[in-house]
Order: structure tokens, then sequence, then C-alpha cells
């Protein structure tokens, strides 16, 4: 039986490649979209409406999944959206809508499908986190808290759910050429701010990062190999060689020099 796959953000970027090359394995994939209405080309995989931040959105396509395919096999909690700003100047509801897509939304999903995978005592979620959620980056604040919340509850969760047979592990990404820039909130730089030059510099350097990035198949193809072991780790990065090994040198150097670092890097 070929197994089903739910991928969160299905309609661009990283969980469109996810869902491509997903679907091109064999897998019967449902990708998700907030209005999937909206786009005119040709999924090869279905494309359903949903919304993570919304528990009548979740009830109603778990429920239409229950009644089509009987099985969820595989969770990819992918929906996400960036924000920046300083954290001085940043809404505070802008921050509060962010974890609610970035953190709450993959926990209501995952609260949905565990009562379905436990009945078959096998399943997989994996949780699309960042290379950011490792580390407090400057204007990034937000962002990384969301992610890097999400890293840790998803240990906790692994743990509890173990027994049960369902594998949960996260992949953080580093910089990827997809069109997050776009849709990412941020705050206006404001004239004669304390921060308007730091932060619209590192708005640019943002924004280059991204789109120099390597191709997301890179993620798809990751994603496709940690749904063969039967035994992963609890967390995962794909990115350029420094952007992972920033993560070994938080670990390894002294706080004040890894701070030292991340303030050269954005200029500060």
């Amino acid at each position: 039986m070929n197994q089903v796959v739910l991928v969160t953000g299905a309609s661009s970027g990283l969980g469109k490649s996810i869902a491509f090359h997903l679907h091109k394995l064999g897998y019967t994939v449902y990708g998700t979209s907030r209005n999937p209405e909206q786009y005119s080309e040709t999924f090869p995989f279905t494309l359903v409406q949903l919304d993570v931040t919304k528990k009548d959105s979740i009830t109603q396509l778990i429920q239409t999944l229950k009644e089509k395919e009987h099985r969820i096999d595989v969770l990819i909690n992918n929906a996400g959206v960036g924000i920046t700003g300083p954290v001085e100047e940043t809404s505070l509801d802008a921050m509060r809508a962010n974890f609610e897509t970035n953190f709450f939304g993959p926990l209501a999903m995952i609260q949905a499908v565990l009562p379905i995978m436990r009945k078959h005592t096998d399943g997989a979620i994996i949780n699309i986190t960042s290379i950011a959620g490792y580390m407090g980056l400057p204007f990034r604040g937000a962002y990384s808290a969301s992610k890097g919340a999400l890293n840790i509850i998803s240990e906790a969760l692994r743990m509890e759910i173990a027994a049960q047979g369902i594998r949960v592990m996260t992949l953080a990404p580093g910089d990827y050429a997809t069109d997050i820039a776009s849709r990412r909130y941020h705050e206006a730089v404001i004239e004669n701010s304390p921060y308007q030059n730091t932060y619209q510099e590192s708005l640019n350097t943002m924004d280059a990062h991204v789109d120099s990035g390597n191709d997301p198949i890179e993620i798809a193809l990751k994603v496709a190999a940690l749904l063969r072991k039967k035994t992963p780790k609890p967390h995962y990065v794909v990115g350029s060689f420094l952007q992972k090994f920033s993560i070994t040198l938080k670990k390894i150097l002294p706080q004040k020099a890894y701070e030292k670092l991340l303030k050269n890097h954005y200029k500060l």
C-alpha cells in the first residue's frame, strides 16, 4: 500500500519541492495551501485547503483524509512564515501571529494526526525548522525563537510517543532559493531609529542569501532519505558548510566569542 503523506505549505518553496519529489517516488501526496484556488498551474499531487492556525480547517482536512484514505502515514510540518525586525520595534501581535503559524500550527497538526497513526502503530512526523532556530539571529529574533521552540518540543514529543511506533524528527534548512522573502512579515525601517542602518543592511543581506541559496530539491531528497530511516536521530540539518558549521561553533566556542562572530557578520 502506498504511504499517504501530508505536506503543509506545499504550494511553493520547500514544501512544493518536497511534495513533487515524494509524488514522483510513488507516495500518495496531499499538499496544503491556505488558498489553493489562486494557483492556475496543475500540481501532480492533490493540493487541498488548510490554514494551520484554524482548528476548523484542520478538523475538516483530517476528516476528509480519513474518509478518502483511511490513514495518514507521514506528516511533514513545513508551513511557516518569516518575520524580521528589531525586537524593540516589532509588534507583539506580529510575533504572536508568527508563533501561531510556526509553532502552534505544527502542534495542532500533530495532535490531529497522532490518533490516526497510532491505530497502525506506525508513522513519521518531520518538523521543518531552520538553522536560525539554533541561535538568536539579530533582527530575526522572533523567527529564531519560533523555530527553536519547535526544535525543543519535538524532542519531548519524540520521547513521549517512541513506544507507539511513531518516529519524530526535525529537519533544519539553511538558505534556499525560494520566494520566502516576498511572503515574510517585516517591520518597516524607521527613519532616525537607532536600528535604521543596521536593520536595513541586515534585510539586504537576508534577501541576498535567499536569492543565492541552493536548489530546494536538496531538502526534498533529504526528506525522502529520512522517511526510509527506521531509527532516525532527533535532528537533521541541511545547508551550506558554513551554515551547518555555525551550529557546531555555537556548541564549542565560548558564548561571547560566538556572539562576536555573529555581530561581525551582521556588522553590529
